[in-house]
């Protein structure tokens, strides 16, 4: 290929037809599925340039935040590319997405990334909305605060899209940087200082191992493009010697590092209870939330991407060929953006490309099993250590932090299954990715609901210890009521939303066992996982209970002042709506159901 061919290929892949312009690219480019994380730069750029002229410090920035948010989520458009996607007429659609590599292959675009993107989005405004209910950050602080939360979301994105080891590495570092900066937001506040420095250690040491094991693997192998890298494994896991075994389980092990510190899985979780306490509530959330739900879905593009062969998908600028093919050759056009509807082959060379996948993906059944089994050591250890230190807290903050440790634990078990059934049954293990999907989305209520209660009685009582929220029944009895709500959500008893996504995960683990053990593989840790979770669903019991126990039938202390906080504000008002979809989902969970198989469907098939 010469500089031309090169350049050319570029500016299609860019802008989707050579003669496209920068600021119309076609549906299928780069440009245009990149979209929403631009419109993020665009509002971070607003953010800092308002203050520039003087009379920038009148303006209040919480709005250039939330239309910036909102803009980037009407730009997803999830209700386009999810909603009843999956029929097979509605694939054909010209909207439908299947799976297209962008920007050269450095980031894939498919309905997953498209989920994933919308969750962070939708939270994006629901995170702007609460800081504003809350007062944390006030006017002065307000720009660089909301441009540190969308950096670090469009390092999040980038996360759920990541194709290449080195995307992998800068998305976590630009998810990570703003996140350090934030954890010590509160200005003279010794605690918050402490919280930031420990966070930005423990993240840069994290970071150093995982570049070293991407340095490891893409000298083995030659690649850092994942789907490159599963074909070379293929290809040559055979017939490696023992050394070079060796050096790739040790890479995986470093890589895994990066990935488990984001995670805060056991034993990469020491920073986190530490930066929950010192960090202020806002924070808590959106590292709880939106860092957690972009670190699992990055987990599950390297773990898939490393192990499986990718499914086709088209190039950038394809369907906008094929449809100026067909316009001038006088065809009806529906046709040709159904993917599935490739050009004719000779019926051999088909089934000689079918034999071929099938081998190589035989031949990385010891890799799928490695991996599994690593994602169910940490998912073990890790949902067992968060429900355990959880125990013994006192401030609210620290036992939502080992919540959350616990709850990352449980996210991962379902990509465990997932892995283990790719080479067996891949509509099984992109169920098991669905299972993942239900959870993050309702955890993304459940946990949001229980940081806005602790900012809002913060700022009413000054004070985060659990002790001090005995007897507020009397006084808030509608925010007790949610906040219990929340937290029997947590723990995942019916009919509560948080049930749902915990069936989802175990159903998985279930049929993820069924399905390994009949193909003839070992897959007790499947069963284990389920076990496990189980167990530990019963030992978080004591430490919720105890909360709402403490909340509602415990005294009030005399000496405690009056409540400046009232059920009927727009505080109030807030946490009311975010509670709504864990109280109420039960009821129509067939949709997010249908939503999450549509945004796994294409990972693997």
């Amino acid at each position: 290929m010469n500089l031309h061919d090169l350049v050319s290929q570029l500016i299609i892949d860019t802008k989707g037809a050579a003669g496209a312009l920068f600021a119309a690219p076609t549906a299928d480019s780069s440009l245009r599925a990149y979209l929403p994380e631009l419109v993020l730069c665009l509002t971070i750029l607003m953010l800092l340039a308002v203050r520039l002229p003087r009379w920038g410090w009148k303006v209040d920035t919480f709005w250039i935040a939330l239309v910036g948010a909102g803009a980037a989520l009407y730009f997803a458009a999830p209700w386009q590319h999810l909603v009843g996607t999956l029929s097979s007429e509605a694939a054909a659609e010209p909207s439908a997405v299947t799976r297209m590599e962008i920007f050269t292959g450095m980031l894939v675009y498919d309905t997953f990334s498209v989920y994933v993107r919308s969750l962070l989005l939708t939270f994006a405004v629901l995170l702007v909305i609460f800081t504003k209910l809350t007062g944390i950050p006030d006017r002065e602080d307000g720009p660089d605060i909301y441009a540190l939360f969308f950096g670090a979301t469009i390092g999040m994105c980038l996360m759920a899209s990541a194709n290449h080891l080195l995307t992998v590495f800068l998305a976590v570092e630009m998810a990570s940087v703003p996140s350090y900066v934030l954890a010590g937001i509160l200005k003279g506040r010794r605690q918050a200082s402490e919280a930031s420095l420990k966070y930005s250690v423990y993240g840069a040491g994290a970071a150093g191992v995982m570049l070293y094991g991407i340095s490891l693997i893409a000298g083995l192998l030659n690649t850092a493009h994942l789907p490159t890298i599963a074909a070379q494994l293929a290809e040559r896991y055979s017939h490696m010697s023992h050394g070079e075994v060796m050096v790739l389980a040790l890479a995986g092990l470093m890589i895994s590092v990066g990935l488990a510190f984001k995670l805060s899985a056991v034993p990469f979780h020491f920073w986190c209870p530490d930066v929950f306490e010192g960090a202020t509530a806002e924070v808590n959330a959106f590292l709880s939330i939106a860092s957690k739900a972009a670190a699992l879905a990055l987990l599950v593009r390297v773990a898939i991407g490393i192990s499986s062969i990718p499914p086709a998908g088209f190039e950038p600028g394809q369907r906008t060929a094929m449809k100026a093919a067909a316009a001038r050759s006088g065809e009806k056009t529906a046709a040709v953006f159904n993917i599935a509807q490739e050009p004719a082959e000779p019926r051999a060379s088909a089934q000689e490309s079918s034999d071929s996948t099938q081998d190589a993906e035989a031949a990385l059944q010891p890799v799928r099993s490695f991996v599994a089994k690593l994602i169910a050591f940490f998912a073990v250890i890790t949902c067992t250590f968060g429900n355990l230190a959880a125990y013994g807290q006192n401030n609210l903050k620290r036992l939502l932090a080992y919540s959350t440790i616990a709850h990352a634990g449980y996210m991962m078990m379902p990509i465990s299954a997932a892995v283990a059934m790719t080479g067996i049954d891949k509509n099984g293990a992109e169920s098991a990715i669905a299972a993942l999907a239900i959870y993050m989305a309702v955890y993304l209520f459940m946990n949001l609901a229980a940081f806005a209660v602790v900012a809002l009685y913060r700022n009413a009582m000054r004070s985060e210890d659990v002790t001090d929220y005995a007897g507020l029944i009397r006084r808030s009895p509608l925010t007790v009521i949610c906040f219990a709500a929340t937290l029997f959500g947590l723990i995942g008893l019916p009919p509560l939303s948080g049930f749902v996504g915990k069936f989802a995960i175990f159903a998985s683990l279930v049929d993820g066992y069924q399905k390994v053990e009949s193909a003839g593989l070992p897959g007790f840790y499947l069963l284990l996982l389920l076990i496990v979770g189980g167990l530990n669903t019963a030992i978080s019991l004591y430490y919720y209970l105890r909360v709402v126990k403490i909340m509602t039938i415990d005294d009030e202390p005399r000496d405690r002042p009056p409540l400046a906080f009232s059920d009927v504000s727009l505080g109030g008002a807030f946490l009311w709506v975010i509670t709504l979809p864990t109280a109420l989902l039960i009821f129509s969970w067939d949709w997010l159901s249908e939503v999450s198989l549509a945004a796994a469907r294409h990972l693997l098939s």
